[in-house]
């Protein structure tokens, strides 16, 4: 059952009958008061219909509405005083719709008794039929079309059946209000009416909760649209993120420019041809995508139905992923050894200077001394030499050192030795501590270069077997890499940490050919002599190549700053190494340059030490008593010196150019130093046994020519000297070292003199050189 909505009081304006939904003429405001009762049950008749009527406003007078009445209340009041005020509600839905209360109140017998008191009260009232106010209403509109007047002229009532055809052509036409009846109390409502009326008042409220839910949307799409920065010109269309959608009204004001067939035939068909390019674009990739597909499948089968591939594959990821290992460990602890071989080289090279600057101020020291016991020598004065502490504090260690030396001569059996061809390269004990220590914890460091390496990347045997593997699996890309020449570079972090101890100054050091790199990388050269591409095997050279790499510079470095040209031993290990280094490149068609940087820097160093190192002081002739005196053992002991030097400068023969070696040792040294000292000694059999240990030490193939009758012209000066010898002794009592001068003659292959000086001297057959003794 529907609610009864809230009465609400308010004035209204009394309008004039024949104001209607159809534009009537206004009636006067007031007019004359009818009889109550026949008008109010006329009006009750007329609104029989209250849909029909407009709710415009009508020309009453001002009346306050009261609470409702019944009707026999109403009935009995006075009818002029009345007669201008209407009992109405404060709503038309209470005339159309009644409330339950009156509808549950009123009975047949309150409506009967009613009746009658209506009749009973105007019965001279005569109220026309129906039939007749229709006539009259079709003539008033008939008269309203000319515009003219209305006319008065009254015609016959129509029928009941003309009426209801009137109704049906003019369903709009309303009866004027003074013909319409008033409801005074509302007809009870039938079931389908109050269902009607519940419908009506819920979608009422509905459409304003929906009016409510969209007014709530537009508020927000408009506190969006003030948070958020919009680009002028785009569109954002926030009916996507709304439930509720709301609909543009079409903007009428808006005009756009004509459009005909031909326009709209060519917009198609432009539209028609970007679609198809499209269509093809897409046609071709998914063509593309399908043979893609497609290979991709036949790869995967031939992947999975050869085995071999497959590991192929994985043999070849595994050698990527080891040698970019390698290279990142090697380029680590590549900055670790270069510390290492800088420590070890700071020590080698300080030990080296301090022997040298004491030598060099041990013989400044006795040419000093010398000069000094000449000059009393002269003065014929025998009092003691004043000496400084320190210069006496150095004779006194060059003596007890030379003691030492003699009581470990005797001890060995060694009685064949001649004062001043010793090294005097001793260090003293607490020196000789202190090396060892700094030398011990420099290879104690060494050790632990790789100590967090596995063996795998760090030993050159596992790392060439490796190769070794992928050069006899897959030969041809193995050599299209160019491994050969990649493997110096790669070994040579490896090896320098093995040189790293390597002394090539010892005669007790290692071999080369002895070091386990070395038997490693030779075992990998001989691996691939069976291989058949020997042509462009550059396999074959990754020994010479990692020996100019990393033995070369080594052994430069220490020719340059530690080597002494004075030391036999130091000269004989170094050039051991060297030939076996050289011996590597016999194959080279050009000697590399790490190699003649080497040999530059021997002729260098050699030539300093001939400046620096070589010094025989010139004395008069001693006799034989006077060859105990110390001017005489101290010239000794330098020509011994010179000649020690002239032996270790020849041991180059081989490596150095016969030229260079000739000038270094016969020119800057022979014919400079010694061969005056022997003419300034005294001929006998010293100078002689001089003679030969000079010529003992020349090379033999420079006199390998068979045909060559007179020596090389950097001996003749040295030629002269043992004629003149000769001559001499002829006469003495040293006539049989004649002989041996001739032997001298003939070695170095001066036969011609050798031959003269036979004849001369008219030695026997059985003694004669040039016939074979």
């Amino acid at each position: 059952m529907a609610l009864r909505p809230q009465r609400t009081f308010r004035r209204r304006q009394v309008e004039s009958s024949d104001s209607d939904s159809e534009g009537g003429e206004e009636r006067p405001a007031e007019e004359p008061a009818e009889p109550c009762g026949p008008s109010a049950g006329g009006r009750a008749e007329g609104a029989a219909e209250p849909a029909r009527r407009p709710r415009g406003s009508r020309g009453r007078g001002r009346v306050w509405a009261s609470s409702r009445r019944s009707p026999g209340t109403a009935s009995r009041r006075d009818c002029d005083a009345e007669s201008r005020t209407v009992d109405l509600s404060t709503d038309e839905e209470e005339e159309t719709h009644p409330s339950p209360e009156r509808k549950a109140g009123q009975s047949p017998s309150s409506s009967s008794s009613s009746s009658l008191e209506e009749k009973e009260v105007s019965p001279i009232v005569q109220i026309p039929d129906a039939a007749f106010i229709q006539e009259a209403r079709r003539k008033r509109e008939l008269a309203r079309a000319p515009g003219d007047y209305i006319s008065l002229d009254v015609h016959h009532p129509p029928t009941t059946s003309d009426r209801k055809r009137s109704d049906e052509e003019d369903p709009d036409s309303d009866p004027d209000d003074c013909e319409k009846r008033i409801l005074f109390a509302p007809k009870p409502q039938t079931l389908r009416q109050r269902m009607a009326e519940e419908t009506s008042i819920r979608n009422e409220e509905a459409s304003e909760e929906s009016q409510e839910d969209e007014n709530q949307d537009i508020w927000e799409q408009q506190q969006m649209r003030k948070a958020v920065k919009i680009i002028e010109g785009q569109n954002i269309d926030l009916s996507r993120s709304s439930d509720s959608q709301t609909l543009k009204k079409f903007d009428t004001s808006i005009s756009f420019p004509p459009v005909n067939l031909e326009i709209i035939k060519k917009q198609l068909n432009n539209r028609l041809t970007l679609l198809q390019d499209t269509h093809r674009s897409h046609q071709r990739e998914y063509e593309k995508y399908l043979e893609d597909i497609k290979s991709s499948k036949t790869a995967i089968q031939n992947l999975e139905s050869a085995s071999d591939q497959t590991l192929n594959y994985k043999f070849y990821k595994g050698m990527k992923i080891y040698v970019e290992n390698i290279i990142d460990c090697l380029n680590e602890k590549i900055i670790i050894i270069e510390e290492l071989e800088s420590s070890m080289h700071t020590l080698l090279l300080k030990r080296s200077e301090a022997l040298l600057k004491r030598r060099q101020d041990e013989l400044k020291c006795e040419s000093s001394y010398m000069q000094q016991l000449s000059r009393n020598a002269d003065s014929s004065s025998n009092g003691s030499l004043a000496l400084d502490e320190k210069d006496q504090q150095i004779l006194d260690e060059i003596k007890a050192r030379r003691t030492q030396r003699r009581q470990a001569r005797a001890l060995s059996g060694n009685c064949d030795h001649q004062e001043g061809t010793s090294s005097d390269d001793e260090l003293s004990s607490a020196e000789m501590t202190n090396f060892q220590k700094r030398q011990g914890g420099i290879l104690q460091d060494c050790k632990k270069v790789f100590e967090d390496v596995h063996d795998d990347f760090c030993n050159v045997q596992n790392i060439l077997l490796k190769f070794q593997q992928w050069r006899e699996k897959f030969p041809d890309s193995y050599y299209e890499a160019f491994i050969g020449l990649c493997l110096p570079k790669l070994l040579s972090p490896l090896i320098r940490v093995q040189l790293l101890d390597w002394n090539p100054l010892k005669l007790d050091s290692m071999g080369l050919n002895q070091m386990p790199w070395f038997t490693s990388i030779t075992e990998f050269m001989n691996s691939s002599m069976d291989d058949t591409r020997k042509e462009d095997d550059s396999d074959q050279n990754i020994l010479s190549v990692v020996i100019n790499r990393t033995v070369v510079p080594r052994l430069t470095d220490f020719v340059e700053f530690i080597w002494d040209p004075l030391s036999t031993s130091q000269t004989r290990s170094l050039t051991t190494h060297c030939r076996l280094v050289f011996e590597q490149s016999a194959s080279e068609k050009e000697v590399s340059k790490s190699k003649q940087d080497l040999l530059k820097s021997v002729v260098v160093r050699i030539k300093k030490s001939v400046e620096d190192d070589v010094f025989i002081p010139l004395y008069p002739k001693s006799s034989e008593e006077g060859k105990m005196s110390a001017h005489s053992k101290f010239q000794e002991r330098q020509f011994w010196g010179a000649l020690k030097l002239f032996r270790n400068i020849l041991l180059w023969n081989g490596l150095l150019p016969d030229d260079t070696l000739q000038d270094l040792g016969l020119g800057k040294l022979l014919n400079r130093y010694l061969i005056i000292a022997l003419t300034n000694a005294f001929p006998g059999p010293d100078a002689v046994k001089k003679c030969s240990q000079i010529a003992a030490c020349l090379p033999e193939k420079w006199f390998e020519n068979s045909a060559m009758r007179t020596s090389i012209p950097q001996l003749e000066n040295f030629i002269q000297f043992l004629l003149q010898s000769a001559h001499k002794l002829s006469s003495s009592e040293f006539r049989n070292e004649v002989n041996e001068i001739i032997l001298i003659l003939v070695k170095v292959k001066a036969l011609n003199q050798a031959e003269s000086l036979t004849e001369k001297h008219h030695l026997e057959p059985s003694t004669h050189p040039v016939t074979g003794v």
